[in-house]
């Protein structure tokens, strides 16, 4: 079988090219514009184009008797390639439903929520693939300790998968182990509103196989729909009624320990994570809530903890202040209000008294619509706000939508609006002592350039 991926540069699509790459499998793809990402998968084995021309599939995909066409929701139905593979007859399937059939044969530990799956998916993968269980991991983000975000391991029975409800593409999942880490309502362009999307992950429960387990974070607003026979536990890292909590938490000079509570007794104390932000405690107690269900040792889990190393632009530090000027660049994917609100937080524990400085890219203009409120009194906690136009990704610009509407809301003195593009001349002529760049776009590409300004390369 070979294989053609229509938005094959998307972070989680890549992990499924690396999959089949990896298997011996032809691989083929588009993807509307190059990526440090789709050069390594080009350097990988697959054939990639950035032209959306039916002239540009290879000849050898053109045969729909042995081609599987796989598509991201992210590609829009009047994409030309995609048009005509499906006007030709090719079976067209979405990324999740492919994923599916990979794990359906596995034990899947799935990781759903509006933010934290990723961090916590792969701390798991990280605590699994070094012990004795194992596992294969699609994530959703580059897993520094391998720098992939694939996980790979033949003879283990345990998938992790990053459980994506955009598109209601989770629903395609069958999980053995399933953790629901948050359900701030996003996506509403798909959803419609917040019950819809609170249903969506009930339904999700649903899919737990029978004798599986649910570990639900506390407070949250949807209801389980588990089937009879799924075990459900909670966790939190400040609820003590949580079956899987935190306590003794200790902050030291870029260090972060806590001692880890869960069920029958267990006490496993001075636990670290190698990321030793605040909002990583709740990713750390799901994940070893995860592992130890699924079989690791505590040993296992104190290790993969210890040595987890991030997934990238998961609060991402590119310069600690230890290098001449003494500025602290962090980069986080950071794109919900909940999340944006963690990280400036984190941050503020992390450094505190220093003067911190957010340059936020909003993701889609419905997503700016819906939380512009919400967005800007996230970004308030900050001392200066920076934000750029918005990133429109599959979406046609909204009349009055922008970037200055969160703007305007923004409570904090020192704000302003700068365009993409000037950015790095921005950072050149400003006084940082914390530089945090946040949002789900391209704002990571400005990176390397800023890290070179602010250590005065």
């Amino acid at each position: 079988m070979t294989l053609y991926f229509v938005g094959a540069g998307g972070i989680g699509m890549a992990n499924l090219v690396r999959y089949y790459l990896r298997h011996g499998h032809r691989v083929a793809g588009y993807d509307r514009t190059e990526s440090d990402l789709t050069r390594a998968l080009v350097s990988e084995g697959a054939q990639l184009t950035y032209t959306d021309s039916e002239d540009e599939i290879p000849e050898e995909f053109r045969n729909s008797e042995n081609t599987l066409v796989v598509m991201t929701p992210a590609v829009p139905e009047s994409n030309r390639i995609l048009s005509w593979f499906r006007n030709n007859g090719f079976e067209v399937i979405k990324r999740a439903a492919l994923l599916g059939r990979i794990t359906r044969n596995s034990k899947a530990i799935c990781v759903a929520g509006s933010h934290g799956k990723t961090t916590t998916s792969s701390m798991i993968a990280n605590i699994l693939r070094e012990s004795e269980v194992g596992c294969t991991a699609f994530l959703g983000g580059v897993l520094r300790n391998v720098n992939s975000n694939l996980v790979l391991n033949e003879k283990s029975e345990i998938s992790v998968i990053e459980a994506d409800e955009y598109d209601r593409s989770f629903h395609h999942l069958n999980p053995a182990i399933a953790i629901i880490t948050s359900t701030d309502p996003d996506h509403l362009d798909i959803y419609g509103d917040e019950a819809h999307y609170l249903e969506a992950f009930s339904h999700f429960t649903s899919l737990i196989r029978p004798g599986g387990t649910l570990i639900l974070h506390t407070g949250l607003k949807m209801r389980p729909a588990v089937q009879e026979g799924v075990k459900v536990m909670t966790y939190s890292t400040h609820d003590t009624s949580a079956d899987w909590h935190a306590e003794d938490i200790t902050y030291g000079p870029g260090t972060l320990t806590f001692t880890l509570v869960g069920p029958d007794g267990l006490r496993m104390e001075r636990l670290s994570s190698g990321v030793p932000v605040e909002i990583n405690i709740d990713n750390a107690v799901a994940a070893a809530a995860a592992a130890l269900t699924a079989g690791a040792s505590e040993e296992d889990v104190r290790r993969g903890l210890a040595s987890f190393k991030g997934a990238k632009r998961r609060f991402e530090i590119w310069l600690d202040g230890t290098q001449p000027g003494g500025v602290v660049l962090i980069d986080d994917y950071a794109h919900s209000p909940a999340e944006v609100k963690a990280s400036i937080a984190s941050v503020r524990k992390l450094y505190p008294g220093k003067k911190l400085s957010v340059i936020f890219q909003p993701h889609l203009y419905t997503r700016t619509r819906d939380f512009a409120s919400e967005f800007a009194e996230a970004l308030s906690g900050a001392d200066e706000v920076i934000m750029p136009e918005i990133y429109p990704a599959r979406e046609l610009p909204i009349e009055g939508v922008s970037s200055q509407m969160v703007l305007d809301k923004v409570d904090c003195n020192d704000k302003k609006y700068c365009e993409r593009k000037d950015l790095p001349n921005l950072i050149k002529n400003s006084n940082f002592e914390i530089l945090m760049t946040l949002g789900a776009a391209d704002i990571e590409r400005i990176l390397p350039e800023a890290a070179r300004i602010l250590a005065g390369e």
